[in-house]
């Protein structure tokens, strides 16, 4: 297993963790969250031994192999397939191996072995592997041959997270992997994370793909890794109930602090009252600080109402979209009208970007005609927005640009709804990270009042709490909005209806993000190009199918829920014991001299129910990681 245990870590003055503890156990998958810069990052980096901590001690397991996404490609001149075949490493010595015994002319026992190794490590199936990992990832075929130097940033991360994926790790760890993803590869990707036998640490801001993959949750926060139990949904509603009772705890204790303190104001100076004095100071003295819990969103911004609201925004007649004449998407038919929320679907290299950029004017259609009211007002979000803005000016300077005359407290104001504060909004743009560029786009949007918003994966580099935000804003909305996103909580937060681009075609998806998911499945089965794509789902077939599933699935879960349950009653009793006994000892009340007796069997307690929960908490973990392998089995 993976442990941290007691770790310090600094980077320059700045201190990231303090006495930090954290467990990972073969076959766990654990999602890492916590506020940008809190750590996370770094904390991957230890792991890997690119930093090392200055206090703790990082125990791993010396046969255990390390899988990450390199930031940087180390051979781009290699041909696509090999590039992702390199990131076996094992399978590479061994091929070279045999090469060199062949190149030899060495025959007999060491030959022998090293064919059988390369048997076992899955050497004749290994290619098929490294297509298999492209074509889930959205590579076609043709793009094996190519050269590495030849793809764009977005498809070389997705060429370093498929050679991630190549080696046969013990450990994966990925950091925000979804980034240069769409829909279809992130439901793909999903499902292989749920397969990987290994231990899994995984960064993400997208609640949905963390709520399908991970089993735990380790909040980084305030220098310490807490470990919650359960995916994201379970990690909020937890974390909420426990800042609800520091929250108390808190308050209770500035209540005693009062008290003491007003005992000792009054009666220090007298000489009756002087030893009753003293013993509240040092009960004052020894209370530890609870802190005041607030969790409030950094981000408070809403779409302010359009100055004018025209029924027919635009129709698109008999048109054909593409590139350089060649159309990509053909015979479109569509009309859209104010209120409208529509989620674009569809896979990789279907045409949801083209019809994106034709629809806003960036792209002039190959054919036929798209009619705009004259009263249209679109807000466009795609990175190539992203990308023009001016690196060497401030967040103020460009949004003073929109609106000359206007006073500079309300711009900083907007702004600050943004979480653009104080000197930041005079800072260069060329010094934000990703995440603030997009927020500063998103931002100029915001402040232009459209009817329509056109945003294509507006929440790359995003935050958990800016995309919430996000999503609160665009259900607000008073305009239409089309969407194209690979997170589905915004899609299915945002949206009401859908629309299918694939084969050359746009039409209306009837089902939801599951069907979709089931679709996209059987697309990449039979493979694009059936026509088939506006046909949809076999609704009777698939109910079938589903409750197949869902009988296989639940006969998989039984031997473990019962003992899950048994778990989870029992925490249920325990927490609310330990929540007490912690207040309790966090009071001055538990000081006192007539308290001793009282305080030595409260803190034996303390240590039995907390050593007790610690036990039922890891068995929770193991019994959950059982049964989602059985259930992964069972899937299969």
């Amino acid at each position: 297993m993976l442990r941290l245990t007691d770790i310090t870590l600094a980077r320059g003055a700045r201190i990231l963790l303090k006495g930090a503890s954290v467990t990972v156990f073969p076959g766990h998958r654990v999602g890492l969250v916590g506020a940008n810069g809190a750590g996370k990052s770094s904390l991957f980096a230890l792991v890997l031994g690119e930093l090392h901590q200055d206090a703790g001690e990082v125990e791993l397991p010396a046969r255990w192999v390390i899988s990450h996404v390199a930031q940087e490609l180390i051979d781009a001149r290699r041909d696509a397939l090999d590039f992702v075949m390199d990131g076996d490493t094992e399978l590479r010595e061994v091929e070279g191996a045999i090469r060199d015994a062949e190149s030899a002319h060495e025959e007999g026992e060491k030959a022998a072995l090293l064919h059988a190794r390369y048997d076992e490590i899955g050497g004749y199936s290994a290619r098929s592997r490294a297509q298999a990992l492209m074509s889930g990832l959205g590579f076609g075929p043709e793009a094996e041959a190519r050269p590495v130097a030849s793809f764009s940033g977005g498809w070389r991360m997705r060429l370093n997270l498929a050679r991630a994926l190549m080696c046969r790790s013990d450990l994966l760890l990925l950091d925000e992997p979804t980034n240069h993803l769409d829909l279809d590869a992130v439901l793909w990707l999903e499902d292989w994370l749920r397969a990987y036998p290994g231990a899994l640490l995984l960064i993400t801001h997208d609640r949905e793909f963390l709520d399908s993959v991970v089993g735990s949750i380790v909040h980084v926060d305030s220098q310490k890794l807490t470990t919650y139990a359960g995916n994201y949904s379970a990690f909020e509603r937890q974390r909420a109930e426990r800042l609800a009772q520091q929250q108390a705890a808190h308050e209770k204790q500035q209540r005693t602090r009062a008290h003491l303190q007003a005992f000792i104001d009054r009666f220090r100076a007298k000489a009756t009252k002087a030893r009753q004095a003293q013993s509240r100071i040092k009960a004052l003295e020894k209370l530890e600080d609870i802190a005041e819990a607030h969790v409030d969103s950094p981000f408070t911004f809403a779409f302010r109402e359009p100055p004018v609201k025209p029924k027919l925004l635009f129709r698109v007649a008999e048109a054909d979209v593409g590139y350089d004449g060649k159309a990509v998407v053909s015979g479109i038919e569509w009309s859209v009208y104010i209120g409208e929320a529509i989620g674009l679907l569809g896979p990789n290299g279907a045409g949801k970007s083209t019809l994106l950029k034709t629809i806003v004017g960036d792209l002039e259609p190959v054919s036929g005609t798209i009619i705009r009211s004259p009263d249209l007002r679109i807000g466009y979000f795609a990175q190539h927005q992203v990308e023009k803005l001016r690196l060497e000016e401030s967040a103020m300077w460009h949004v003073a640009r929109l609106a000359p005359g206007v006073r500079e407290q309300e711009l900083r104001d907007f702004l600050g709804g943004f979480d653009f504060r104080g000197d930041q909004v005079f800072q260069r743009v060329a010094d934000f990270s990703g995440g603030e560029k997009a927020r500063l786009a998103l931002a100029l949007i915001v402040w232009e009042r459209p009817n329509l918003l056109v945003l294509d994966e507006p929440t790359n580099h995003l935050d958990i709490e800016m995309r919430e935000a996000l999503a609160q804003a665009l259900q607000d909305f008073e305009g239409t909005l089309i969407v194209v996103a690979h997170d589905r909580h915004l899609l299915e937060a945002t949206t009401d209806q859908w629309w299918l681009v694939a084969d050359g075609r746009v039409a209306p998806f009837d089902g939801d993000l599951d069907d979709y998911r089931e679709w996209s499945r059987q697309y990449r089965v039979r493979g694009a190009g059936s026509g088939e794509a506006g046909k949809g789902v076999d609704r009777k077939a698939q109910k079938r199918a589903e409750a197949e599933v869902r009988q296989k699935l639940a006969e998989a879960k039984k031997p473990f829920e019962k003992k899950i349950a048994g778990i989870e009653k029992e925490l249920a009793a325990l927490l609310p014991e330990k929540e007490s006994l912690d207040a309790w000892l966090a009071s001055g009340e538990a000081y006192g001299d007539a308290m001793r007796a009282e305080l030595a069997e409260r803190s034996r307690r303390h240590g039995e129910v907390a050593a007790r929960i610690a036990r039922l908490e890891e068995d929770w973990l193991w019994a959950s990681a059982e049964m989602e392998a059985a259930v992964n089995r069972a899937r299969e």
